[in-house]
């Protein structure tokens, strides 16, 4: 059976859920990742989209790439790391696409080109990314869309910008704000008013294999998230009630909040440990909406099978119902 599936980043949390969706309806692909797949048994080869990808594959043009390869914790890296692995990646994997005339790429980008603002934003809002994270992400989907155009009635070009990803063993924004809340030791920081694009990781995977298989040649971006965004408030009390948990209850002034974070992060620095994960950035972060519209998904005929109640409740199941993790 030839090659269906190449996933360049494979091995981490999105790409473990892709490649145990694909595993389970039968379709063949290959990991090319730096880390091994947690998994045993899967087919891997080591890759790094820094440096000339040189893997054995069998030429077949309906082989279709899905790039997750990137630098994409922020804060957490040097500016330079995201440019080089984000950039130098985008150009490899479509170098490596040219030279085995495949015709298909998936691309996960992120919400982080359109900058850090409350204004609401769909795929024809104008990219003004304020980080090195979301300025090489932007230019990393113009080196994309070069590759697209140079054979624009055959080649396929789908560029997703996924809000915050969310499901089992993802060890991030939703993990953490779970890990405080079980804990009492989140509380609203500034407002409880700030929207969160967000998607559920199982209508993440199901959603790109649905794209590759129907989309026809040309470009084709899409805001990877409900089609409303929900308050922080309202992501805080649905976690609350399905993992049986207390709400927040108080509200802290941001700068009092900003103060602690930077005092926590300073020490834990000295100390040589992370408190909680606590950075000031990600504080910052907190504070601002990424008000991302989703309808798009649902105009193109794309319908997300999880509403955020049913998505975590099915992440709480999937845990055995003792927390989220």
């Amino acid at each position: 059976m030839s090659l269906k599936y190449l996933i360049f980043g494979g091995s981490g949390f999105v790409g473990t859920h892709l490649s145990n969706y694909l595993e389970d309806v039968g379709s063949s692909f290959l990991i090319a990742d730096l880390i091994k797949p947690i998994k045993q048994g899967l087919s891997f080869e080591v890759s790094d989209v820094r440096e000339n990808i040189s893997l054995n594959i069998e030429k077949n043009p309906e082989t279709i790439i899905i790039n997750f390869a990137a630098i994409h914790i922020t804060p957490g890296h040097k500016d330079e790391e995201y440019f080089e692995t984000n950039i130098k990646g985008a150009e490899n994997i479509c170098n490596f696409a040219r030279k085995n005339d495949i015709n298909t790429i998936l691309f996960t980008s992120s919400i982080s080109p359109y900058g850090a603002s409350e204004e609401v934003k769909k795929e024809t809002t104008l990219p003004m990314p304020n980080t090195p994270y979301g300025i090489s992400k932007l230019v990393a989907e113009e080196i994309h869309k070069r590759w697209q155009a140079e054979i624009p009635d055959k080649r396929k070009l789908i560029i997703l910008r996924p809000g915050v990803v969310f499901g089992q063993n993802e060890g991030g924004n939703f993990t953490r704000l779970y890990q405080a809340m079980s804990k009492g030791f989140f509380f609203y920081p500034g407002r409880k008013d700030t929207k969160k694009a967000c998607i559920y990781v199982k209508d993440l995977i199901t959603k790109m294999v649905e794209m590759v298989e129907k989309t026809k040649p040309g470009v084709h971006l899409y805001n990877m998230c409900y089609p409303e965004p929900y308050s922080l408030e309202e992501i805080c009390e649905t976690m609350a009630t399905i993992a049986q948990i207390k709400p927040p209850k108080f509200l802290i002034p941001a700068w009092f909040l900003k103060f602690v974070a930077f005092i926590l992060f300073y020490v834990g620095r000295l100390v040589g440990k992370k408190i909680m994960g606590i950075h000031p950035d990600r504080i910052n972060k907190l504070l601002i909406s990424t008000n991302i519209n989703g309808n798009k998904l649902l105009e193109n005929g794309y319908h997300l099978n999880y509403s955020l109640v049913n998505a975590l409740e099915d992440w709480y199941n999937e845990c055995q119902r003792k927390g989220l993790k």
